[in-house]
Formats: structure tokens, sequence, C-alpha cells
């Protein structure tokens, strides 16, 4: 009985390992940082060839330091190209653009 009980743990543990390493690769697990720990998985190019360039070397969203944690996710946003830390802070980055355009041209200016 104590055997067969060892073995089902080793078995849910095991299950619950590689439920949450899954969730790490799809970037899906809170890790302590806006992107859980797996920023720019896939990153899609910028939208516009002829967009401001992003100067800015960390995300204006989450304040991270761009290309730490992979490649940055870039788009273009009215003519200004966009660069985030991670696919996870575009929803943030949409619920109020102009803040995070004014954050970037900004830090271009300097």
């Amino acid at each position: 009985m104590k055997k067969t009980n060892l073995y089902l743990f080793l078995a849910v543990g095991a299950l619950g390992v590689m439920a949450f390493s899954s969730k790490i690769i799809a970037g899906d697990a809170p890790m302590g940082s806006c992107c859980g720990g797996m920023a720019g998985m896939t990153t899609p190019v910028a939208d516009d060839a002829k967009a401001t360039p992003d100067l800015l070397t960390t995300c204006p969203v989450s304040g991270d330091k761009l290309n730490e944690m992979g490649a940055p996710y870039v788009f273009t946003y009215k003519g200004q190209e966009v660069k985030l830390c991670c696919k996870s802070c575009k929803p943030k980055f949409d619920k109020d653009p102009e803040k995070y355009i004014a954050i970037i041209r900004a830090a271009d200016k300097k």
C-alpha cells in the first residue's frame, strides 16, 4: 500500500511539473514580470517601413529592458514604431495608446 501511494504521489507530481512547464513555454505562467518570463517568443515585423523609429531601450508599458528576455514585440501605431518587451504588454498598450506614444516620442526627442 505504501508503494502504491508513493507511485501515485510521484505520478501526480510529475504531471504537475509538466503542466507548469508547458505554461512557462507558452508564456502563460506568472514569473514576476509582465511577460511570464518568456518575452517576445514571436516578433512581428513593423507594419510600416516609413514609421518613425522607436529609440527607447525599455518597454514603455512595463519598464523592462528590451531584448533582455528575447526579441521585442514590434508593431506600428499611427506611423510610430512601437517596441514592447513582449506580446503580453500589447493589451495594456491598447487601453491607452496615446499615453505610451507620448513616452516613446519624449524619449526619442532626447
